[in-house]
């Protein structure tokens, strides 16, 4: 017989294992402790399942992106007009105010770059950005299977920053295009591209924020991410998970040089927008309505009576423009086009840039506490760079190496002149030939200028010599420009 200490020795070990029996079916799924059930009794459904696993999408589409090699010319300091005089003697402003422009001597370096691109049609159309082969002399695909090509700018888009190359290849693996509106932020995603040379380097991260305004970056909503992007990713794809391109890694935010964990993506659905125009044309016509615009933050949407802060403030309406034609006004807010809510600022632009100029929309905009909606025809946004480049290759107009913009009224005026071009920058063949900033071109030939658009068609029938009459201060001069 047992004791009574033996007995309950006895039932101590007999409760153990029931505890430990009781642990377990607790620990099975579809039991949770009480205090973490839901309401309803059931277990919340995890928000966060586990990392992704990218090795597929990498062997499927990693062929699909190229290391983009590019060589152009480096500036090359002018020769004087008067050899040994020194800057600060009179005579020299002397010369340099009143002497033919001089053309530099010797021959330009060359300055090598690298970049990433990716191949969106299997004839060997290519996309990068247009910061990597901009002012380029020579460029050069290489592929994954260490195939190299000798590419063509079919052109280039600044505003945008947005290049389309074209390579002598068929057959070659593409990319599937994704649709950025239906991103999410939080959302993983993955780079591919070649950082500081190291062709076909995978990186990846999340989507940070959608639709950011970046001070150059005014016709583009740019993606933000975390994902690791460096010299040399530039021009590269942004895949999400299915696989898709969702955007061309363009800009970090860095106060290294290196990457920060501030990265910037255009989306897709712009940088194709841009190619189809540039495949077709050669440039990129882009819409405008002419206004000035500023963000809504909280205290701007208490003051108009908003429900929540969203949208652009016009703060001011260009005179004679459609969108004064239209009755837009300052104050008022517009909240969306043709039925797409924009939430903000920088939305607007990009939406309208992207529509044909001609073009009736119809404006939602917040007035007086309100909805109500304004049609407003776009007009045709002038662009003040000549195109670097068509289908078939470079123009004439390219290789003058100009950036132009007219002449103010008051510029006019101060010179004395009916119409001209101000020389922005000048590179390539026109910086050969002596052309400066500042310079302003007055006639090509006999012929007079008032646009950029005359000055490329004058161009493109000049054949391989141009002669552009210049002012340059107080005297004026014909410079031939060699763009054979």
């Amino acid at each position: 017989m047992l004791s009574r200490q033996g007995l309950r020795k006895l039932a101590a070990a007999a409760l153990v294992p029931a505890l430990i029996g009781i642990y377990y079916v607790l620990a099975l799924p579809g039991h949770t402790h009480a205090g973490a059930q839901a309401e309803n009794g059931s277990q919340p459904a995890p928000l966060v399942t586990g990392l992704p696993d990218f090795t597929q999408l990498v062997e499927r589409y990693g062929p699909t992106v190229v290391n983009v090699s590019v060589a152009r010319n480096m500036p090359v300091a002018r020769a004087t007009p008067f050899p040994g005089l020194p800057e600060n003697d009179p005579f020299f402003e002397f010369f340099r105010r009143f002497a033919p422009p001089v053309p530099p001597q010797g021959e330009a370096p060359l300055q090598r770059g690298q970049g990433s691109g990716f191949i969106v049609s299997a004839d060997g159309l290519v996309l990068t950005n247009a910061h990597v082969v901009a002012d380029a002399t020579e460029v050069s695909v290489k592929l994954t299977d260490r195939r190299e090509f000798d590419a063509r700018v079919v052109g280039v888009d600044r505003r945008t920053d947005v290049a389309v190359l074209k390579i002598d290849a068929e057959g070659l693996p593409a990319v599937k295009i994704g649709d950025p509106e239906r991103l999410r932020v939080g959302e993983w995603v993955l780079a591919i591209g070649s950082p500081f040379g190291l062709e076909n380097t995978v990186t990846s991260g999340i989507v940070s924020a959608k639709s950011r305004s970046l001070p150059d970056g005014t016709y583009v909503p740019f993606i933000q991410t975390d994902v690791a992007v460096n010299p040399g990713n530039s021009g590269g794809p942004l895949f999400n998970m299915n696989g898709e391109v969702v955007g061309i890694n363009s800009q970090i935010f860095s106060r290294t040089g290196g990457y920060m964990g501030l990265s910037f993506a255009i989306p897709i659905d712009v940088a194709m927008g841009v190619k189809d125009q540039l495949v077709a044309h050669g440039s990129v016509t882009r819409g405008r309505i002419c206004v000035n615009i500023q963000e809504v933050d909280q205290a701007l949407a208490n003051s108009f009576g908003l429900p929540k802060p969203r949208g652009a403030l016009v703060s001011r309406v260009e005179p004679g423009s459609p969108a004064e034609k239209a009755g837009i006004k300052a104050g008022d807010v517009i909240l969306g086009v043709n039925g797409k809510e924009l939430d903000h600022l920088s939305e607007l632009p990009a939406t309208i840039a992207a529509i044909r100029p001609g073009t009736p929309v119809k404006l939602q905009v917040w007035r007086e506490r309100a909805s109500r909606d304004i049609t407003v025809t776009v007009d045709q946004l002038r662009e003040d760079k000549i195109a670097l480049g068509t289908p078939d290759g470079p123009s004439d107009s390219a290789k003058l190496g100009l950036a132009l913009r007219e002449l103010t009224p008051q510029e006019r005026k101060q010179i004395k002149v009916d119409a001209g071009l101000v020389v922005e920058n000048a590179q390539g063949a026109a910086a050969k030939a002596g052309i400066q900033r500042g310079d302003v071109i007055l006639a090509v030939g006999d012929t007079p200028v008032k646009s950029v658009e005359q000055l490329r068609k004058l161009t493109e029938k000049s054949g391989k010599t141009v002669a552009l009459l210049i002012q340059r201060n107080d005297m004026r001069t014909y410079v031939p420009v060699q763009v054979g």
